[in-house]
């Protein structure tokens, strides 16, 4: 690896991409909601990648979520009706790649005061990141009308970027809580 790719990087992207992996394949990382919808928190595990190891590990915990969402679509393309498009990697997986960018832009911007506050905003952007792109390729693939995806948008989208908030700021706050106690193990000092 790289000299700024450290020990510690590889693990948290290795646990947040099982973390990825087992939301979506279990079904957990879909909150049922109303009519049949459900409200997704897969783009977190990329998000809090990124806020507490930066951008390169956000985007490498994005391409997991992406890749198993195309795999999903691959070998159970009956889920869902839109699900068949997934299989397209332009749709399941290069919308994936933006959001651990995306949120560490965001995080950077409140870091050095406001970590509670910067982990919130970057759990919005992150989570719009992650809507916006995905309905404008399927928008631009001809899967979905301009207007279905601004319903989906304002009925999930902005849902989503709320519960993302709320549990990105949890999670970086639990996260950082355990690695500033006293007694932490010599990984948390790894790379720093």
């Amino acid at each position: 690896m790289g000299k700024g790719f450290s020990v510690r990087k590889i693990v948290v992207t290795g646990a947040l991409g099982a973390v990825a992996v087992a939301l979506s394949v279990s079904g957990l990382g879909y909150i049922p909601w109303f009519a049949g919808a459900s409200l997704s928190v897969l783009a977190i595990p990329a998000i809090v990648g990124a806020v507490i190891e930066g951008p390169v590990v956000g985007i490498l915990v994005g391409a997991i979520f992406g890749l198993t969402s195309l795999v999903q679509a691959a070998v159970n393309p009956a889920k869902g009706p839109l699900d068949v498009f997934f299989v397209n990697p332009l749709i399941s997986v290069l919308p994936r790649l933006f959001i651990g960018l995306a949120a560490w832009a965001a995080f950077r911007l409140f870091k050095a005061k406001f970590r509670a506050a910067g982990a919130a905003v970057a759990g919005i952007v992150g989570a719009l990141t992650n809507t916006v792109l995905v309905l404008g390729a399927l928008v631009v693939a001809g899967a979905i009308p301009l207007a279905l995806a601004g319903t989906v948008f304002v009925s999930n989208g902005l849902i989503e970027a709320a519960a993302s908030a709320i549990l990105t700021a949890g999670i970086v706050a639990a996260w950082k809580g355990v690695e500033e106690r006293p007694g932490k193990s010599r990984l948390a000092d790894e790379g720093k």
